[in-house]
């Protein structure tokens, strides 16, 4: 026992292999290190080869098959294949990786899945070793899908739902999922089914902050064991405790980034509208041609990132305008480095999480445009309950049109609402600063698995 107390322990983290839930494993990562935990990240051989060498500072990493090496997720011809295979393959992979590193000697205490890879704690028990879920939505996101889950809530269309610790919400503001369970199928499938084996799960993780969900987080302690431990930012955005950290340190995206920074430093300070939809969101033609109204329209500096840049097939008016450096379009861009800059005054998002906690962290008051899965929710905290930002409506045909867009840019960069949000802002980025320095909430329940890994707890 003394040996095994004197050893670090050792973790696998095992995020789904998109941006969006990789980014905060890395982080999770980066801290556990920090507090003398070894570290081993596991991600598909796909995902794996299509980071960008500079940006791989994640430290240990290791490969696992999902079944499709060569395309990773976009090459399955539909979700429920991608789904299904990565299951089959990657569970033996997973399985097969286990028992390498067993019999090169390395011990391990635990492996992190992604909420979504529930197989995962199926391989880790049947290795005898612990397992802990990790959801990278929103606290009240998942309680809504548990009690779904669990047929807790009406699925009526058009009925309001209640969970505890949270006002009532509206079917409009529910996660596409509980709007239209039949239209997303084995995502639809894949979300509800987080919580099939949870139960047996030693710890469940979240990427949110106490202060941020503190009724939501009470109720569900009173049913797993949760530990808190966000938001799983870049520790130089925050405490600085973490040397050198300043980036998330691993990318499947080429970013403009000095493009970026010398375009945003001639701006003045609270100028720039910032418009990203993230690394899965495509707008159709009548939905880009209304953002771009909008932009033209409200007269104002903006920062674009499009996922496939389209600048020659953008209006000409809209052309002009990168012309003569009043805005620019980018295909990617460093987010953090972007929302910390002085010149934003805004921040026209699709809600999902990551984006969200990004926004409150650092203080930027946001213009909501939600499309798909937890975003409706998203949207909801940030403008009803953390007042830091507006929601844009959209029509019957879930097209935002430019009339209401350039309404909302104006209210957050010109009226009183965004004087208000701006401050709302403010105060939240300074409780996520709070939580994750030393002795903050989530530092504590970071220190508590640590402890809990290093006594067998």
């Amino acid at each position: 026992m003394t040996n095994h107390i004197n050893k670090p322990s050792h973790v696998l983290l095992f995020p789904f292999p998109t941006q969006g839930h990789i980014n905060p494993f890395i982080q999770f990562s980066k801290r556990l290190h920090s507090k003398g935990v070894k570290t081993t990240l596991i991600t598909t051989i796909h995902t794996f080869n299509s980071t960008l060498p500079h940006n791989n500072n994640t430290g240990i990493i290791q490969t696992i098959s999902d079944g499709f090496d060569a395309g990773g997720l976009t090459s399955a011809h539909c979700a429920e294949s991608y789904l299904e295979t990565f299951k089959k393959i990657g569970s033996k992979s997973l399985g097969d990786l286990i028992k390498k590193l067993q019999s090169e000697g390395t011990t391990i205490d635990a492996i992190v899945y992604d909420s979504l890879i529930t197989w995962a704690l199926d391989v880790a028990i049947e290795f005898g070793i612990k397992g802990g879920s990790f959801f990278t939505q929103a606290c009240v996101v998942n309680s809504v899908y548990y009690h779904v889950y669990k047929g807790l809530i009406c699925l009526k269309p058009g009925e309001a739902v209640s969970v505890p610790g949270f006002p009532t919400i509206e079917w409009c503001e529910t996660p596409s999922f509980v709007q239209n369970y039949e239209a997303h199928g084995a995502w639809s499938e894949t979300v509800f089914g987080q919580f099939g084996n949870i139960d047996q799960a030693r710890w469940v993780f979240t990427n949110s902050f106490y202060q941020l969900e503190k009724e939501v987080i009470e109720w569900m302690r009173t049913i797993w064991k949760l530990k808190v431990i966000g938001p799983t930012l870049p520790s130089m955005y925050f405490d600085k405790r973490l040397e050198d950290d300043t980036y998330y340190g691993l990318s499947l995206f080429k970013e403009n980034h000095t493009e970026c920074m010398n375009w945003l430093n001639e701006k003045s300070a609270k100028s720039v509208v910032y418009v990203s939809f993230g690394s899965m969101i495509k707008s159709g033609p009548e939905q880009m041609e209304e953002i771009t109204s909008a932009l033209h329209d409200s007269n104002v500096n903006f920062l674009w990132v499009l996922r496939a840049k389209v600048e020659g097939n953008l209006p000409n008016y809209l052309s002009y305008a990168i012309k003569t450096r009043r805005g620019l379009v980018v295909e990617w861009c460093r987010q953090l480095d972007v929302l910390a800059h002085e010149s934003i005054g805004c921040f026209v998002t699709h809600c999902g999480f990551n984006s969200t906690l990004e926004a409150v962290s650092l203080g930027v008051p946001v213009v909501g445009m939600p499309q798909i899965s937890d975003q409706p929710m998203n949207a909801k905290c940030l403008d009803d309950i953390w007042g830091v930002g507006v929601r844009v409506k959209a029509d019957e045909n879930g097209i935002v049109r430019r009339g209401n867009l350039m309404s909302c840019i104006k209210k957050i960069m010109e009226e009183e609402r965004g004087v208000i949000a701006r401050k709302n802002v403010v105060k939240w980025s300074n409780l996520a600063k709070l939580a994750v320095d030393k002795g903050g909430s989530s530092d504590k329940d970071i220190d508590e698995f640590v402890y809990e890994l290093r006594y067998g707890c």
